[in-house]
């Protein structure tokens, strides 16, 4: 029996986790995937009920967990708290706690939302890659602080990376390279930060033992640039904290929507699913959202952490043909399609689902 954690968290986060878990249920006896759900508290509706952002409660949920399935945390209601209590808090909370140092964010251009993207289409053709981001080193977790200096304040925030960390990380991105197209960049800021040359050092040391793999570097302010130019060149990006960050936040246009993409933030323990869109509380409540980037982390759930990859396929699946049947969320919406609700585009994926199961 699997135990699952959820964390619906802030904003549209209960709305998309409902129908990711309403997914969830239609596939549990076709594929004999057994499971108990339990919620906890994270964000500003952990400190709305605690004062904390990641209560010791949730911690222990988590950890005794086999996954966790997150919403979104934040808003501008928790905006003005100091650092240490925002939402967002948790979020880093979770992550150090899990030891979740890899975050996986694929990113595809769906066939069906070619035109939703700002890019030529003919640029868009091919494009299925993974950004691999180390999620629990470099600036955010880093030395940080603020002291008075004559004439006002001195801010702080410090890169940190040790061999062991980049390493770690490393060998996730080889790793996947090698199912995929067996091309890994890494991306890095190696002409002027002492971290990016010891990442690249480290990068290419490890590549020693991937010989399969093909390695090359890029800096990353050429890579936001390719990105743009010429995205179906990438198969596997493997960058620092806050590169990863920014350049997976960049890779989402090529999708057409950031809600459109899962992610997975995995460690040596529970791994953690969650939507790589915020928590969007300009249109919480008002069955807007587009559900489908949590319904896909489900899928990558299924296949990451319980080898389910025929279900995973199987939601996939659905999700594409919700999305042939001219089906679209605001965020996902162009003229000659047909806008629909957070709620109805959720059950429209399980009708399709059990369409594919029932075969």
């Amino acid at each position: 029996m699997v135990k699952l954690a959820v964390l619906p968290g802030d904003g549209i986060g209960p709305e998309i986790i409902e129908q990711a878990l309403c997914v969830l249920e239609v596939i549990k006896d076709k594929y004999d995937f057994t499971y108990t759900t339990q919620t906890g508290l994270l964000g500003g509706a952990a400190i709305d009920a605690t004062g904390e952002p990641f209560p010791e409660e949730t911690k222990e949920l988590v950890l005794q967990s086999d996954a966790v399935l997150l919403g979104a945390v934040g808003g501008p209601k928790w905006d003005q708290l100091p650092g240490e209590k925002r939402p967002e808090k948790g979020l880093l909370g979770i992550r150090k706690a899990l030891n979740l140092y890899a975050n996986l964010r694929p990113v595809k251009c769906w066939p069906q939302l070619i035109q939703q993207s700002p890019l030529k289409n003919e640029k868009l053709a091919g494009v299925d890659l993974i950004v691999v981001r180390e999620l629990i080193g470099g600036a955010y977790f880093g030395k940080r602080g603020q002291e008075a200096i004559l004439g006002g304040i001195k801010a702080y925030d410090t890169i940190e990376y040790s061999t062991p960390e980049i390493a770690r990380i490393a060998k996730v991105a080889f790793s996947l390279a090698g199912k995929r197209r067996k091309i890994v960049t890494s991306v890095d800021k190696a002409n002027v930060l002492d971290t990016s040359r010891l990442w690249r050092k480290t990068v290419e040391e490890i590549a020693k033992d991937y010989p399969e793999i093909n390695l090359n570097h890029l800096y990353v302010d050429n890579c936001a640039m390719q990105l743009c130019l010429n995205p179906a060149q990438f198969d596997i990006i493997v960058t620092e904290n806050m590169f990863g960050d920014i350049l997976s936040d960049q890779a989402s246009v090529l999708g057409g929507s950031l809600g459109m993409l899962p992610s997975a933030s995995i460690g040596e323990g529970p791994a953690l699913y969650e939507p790589a869109h915020g928590s969007a509380p300009d249109i919480a409540g008002q069955d807007k959202a587009n559900p489908l980037a949590t319904i896909l982390s489900v899928a990558m759930m299924l296949r990451i952490s319980f080898n389910r990859g025929e279900a995973a396929l199987a939601i996939e699946k659905a999700v594409s043909n919700v999305l042939d049947q001219g089906l679209r969320t605001g965020d996902i919406w162009s003229p000659g399609t047909q806008l629909v609700g957070t709620r109805a585009m959720g059950e429209a994926v399980r009708k399709e689902l059990r369409k594919i199961t029932n075969n």
